[in-house]
């Protein structure tokens, strides 16, 4: 009866909603530890102990290859065996990249499983304005050497191209990482975080600043960029010092030295996460295996909305870029994600299948909840509307402490 219910990973269904089932169809009264254990017993039958997960990837990086030959898929481990990095990038979105947008927006978003850990990913946009994820992994934490292999692994893959620019947060692993592995590429911020440390660090004027910064962010010429800077500094001079200490060449649009297009944030990669929020409570093989479905589900859709583009005799030259085109975009999902062989099919070297991998080391899972959500950014946190409503009159924009008003009459049940 429980079992089911876990199938999709999107599905919420609490011990609460198991009590409430048990009792409505079986006239069984559970407690709520009782329904939890149901839970917790039906995702350990349905998805195994996260432990073992571990101990499948070898044989699962096999099979990707063979499947999908020219991909980049790696393992690290630890001296004593135990996991440490996973990195995919498949065969479909590297060649796919080679008709898009040099553009490269990373992120990297907490997993909720008992081993934790951090999933890193890259993507950009291709021909009609949509995500196209070039590369996925899973390490221990966002930390210099984490996203220095990542990056490794990334340029062993789809190399360097020209007018390459990476886009991301301020993380300064990220921009460590770059200026190692891609001394000559351009890192590039992303818009928006700037705009919620300016709101957290500066107190004053943020609704007449709001819509200058990213007009100031966004300006195509010097004398644009100039004048709206010049008002900036009218309102909060300590902004624009702020502005200046970051470098205008990582947020404004005339400053850099390649061409970022209208890719201004990070906003690519927080939709990504948003997509694998239920996913990321997954054990790792399901995860990884999940985003390689996900690719396939959209690699399918894109191409069937691209071949029904009409084709105009019209050279694209008069009008935009290359990259925007019909053909790039038919060529961008030329090579199809195919899906995988049944597990119970695969064909594994036997070395392959004797290799061990421990699950990570580290903290152990804290009691309580697990956390579900990210920490909210205080721009977030203040963007909430709440609207207080008195417990004695029932009006809103008070408390009932505060009330002046009489209560609210008492409907009788007579």
């Amino acid at each position: 009866m429980v079992m089911p219910k876990y199938c999709d990973p999107k599905t919420v269904y609490t011990p609460k909603d198991i009590q409430t089932d048990m009792l409505s169809q079986h006239g069984v009264n559970l407690s709520y530890m009782q329904a939890w254990r149901a839970k917790e017993k039906a995702l350990q039958l349905l998805r195994g102990h996260p432990a073992d997960s571990y101990n499948k990837l070898p044989k699962y990086f096999y099979i990707l290859e063979k499947t999908f030959p020219g991909s980049v898929v790696k393992l690290k481990k630890t001296t004593d065996e135990c996991f440490l990095y996973a990195f995919v990038a498949l065969c479909t979105s590297i060649s796919g990249w080679e008709y898009c947008r040099p553009v490269v927006v990373v992120d990297g978003t907490f997993l909720k499983t008992a081993y934790r850990g951090i999933m890193l990913t890259a993507s950009t946009m291709e021909a009609a304005g949509t995500i196209l994820p070039l590369a996925y992994a899973v390490v221990d934490s966002e930390n210099d050497a984490s996203w220095k292999w990542f990056f490794e692994q990334f340029k062993q893959a789809y190399g360097e191209r020209t007018s390459m620019c990476v886009v991301s947060d301020r993380n300064e692993s990220i921009l460590k990482a770059t200026s190692i592995v891609y001394p000559g590429v351009p890192h590039y911020s992303c818009v928006w975080h700037i705009w919620t440390n300016i709101r957290a660090k500066f107190k004053k004027g943020h609704l007449q600043l709001i819509e200058l910064y990213f007009a100031t962010a966004g300006s195509y010429t010097l004398d644009e960029f100039n004048e709206r800077m010049s008002k900036i500094e009218e309102i909060d001079p300590r902004v624009k010092s702020y502005l200046y200490d970051i470098g205008y060449h990582r947020w404004s649009r005339v400053h850099a030295t390649v061409n970022r297009t209208w890719t201004m944030t990070s906003n690519i990669a927080e939709s990504l996460n948003a997509v694998t929020k239920d996913a990321r409570e997954l054990p790792i093989f399901d995860l990884l295996e999940h985003m390689r479905t996900l690719l396939e589900r959209w690699t399918k859709e894109k191409l069937l909305k691209a071949k029904a583009l009409r084709h105009r005799n019209e050279t694209y030259e008069n009008y935009c870029s290359w990259y925007y085109t019909r053909e790039s975009l038919l060529r961008t999902y030329e090579i199809p994600v195919n899906p995988l062989p049944d597990e119970s099919k695969w064909n594994v070297p036997q070395h392959i299948s004797d290799e061990v991998v421990n699950p990570p080391t580290g903290e152990k899972k804290q009691p309580g909840r697990p956390q579900k959500e990210r920490y909210k950014t205080y721009d977030e946190l203040k963007s909430k509307k709440y609207k207080v409503s008195c417990g004695n009159c029932g009006g809103e924009g008070h408390n009932k402490r505060s009330c002046k008003n009489a209560p609210k009459k008492k409907i009788s049940c007579s």
